[in-house]
């Protein structure tokens, strides 16, 4: 691992998105909270959450760290098309893109996990970080438009 000790502590943010992509009466049955296994939208955000908590434990060299705030949303930007966003705040030494990173994609694997009964075709697409600040490295703020497939 990295040797944070001489670093500051700051305030730290990482927003981070991702998309799934399905077909269109896939995304009706979530909006309706229609789907056998459940609310796709509240077990995905619980088990984003979760994955961001356990980050540590997924990707070798992260650090553990004691995340202050995740929050989860979803978006329906198209019509065959769920977008998920995370953002993780943390008072810390290191920063929290990866946990980020992580939330969404867990959040991501459960929409699969829970609607590939009705749609084993779902995408799981553009998983980046969107913007983050705090740290050495100062605050990064993505400014191209998502592609559109």
């Amino acid at each position: 691992m990295v040797d944070v000790g001489e670093k500051p502590v700051t305030a730290r943010m990482a927003e981070a998105s991702g998309r799934v992509r399905m077909g269109p009466e896939t995304l009706k049955l979530i909006q309706d909270r229609r789907v056998a296994k459940g609310d796709v939208l509240e077990v995905a955000r619980l088990a984003g959450i979760m994955g961001a908590k356990r980050t540590a434990d997924l990707i070798p060299l992260c650090h553990p760290l004691a995340l202050e705030s995740i929050e989860i949303s979803f978006g329906f930007p198209e019509s065959d098309c769920l977008e998920v966003r995370a953002v993780v705040r943390i008072t810390a030494k290191t920063g929290v893109e990866m946990e980020a990173l992580v939330a969404v994609s867990t959040a991501a694997l459960t929409v699969y996990d829970m609607c590939k009964s009705v749609d084993r075709g779902m995408v799981i697409e553009q998983i980046r970080l969107e913007g983050k600040s705090g740290g050495r490295s100062g605050t990064f703020q993505r400014q191209d438009q998502r592609a559109t497939s």
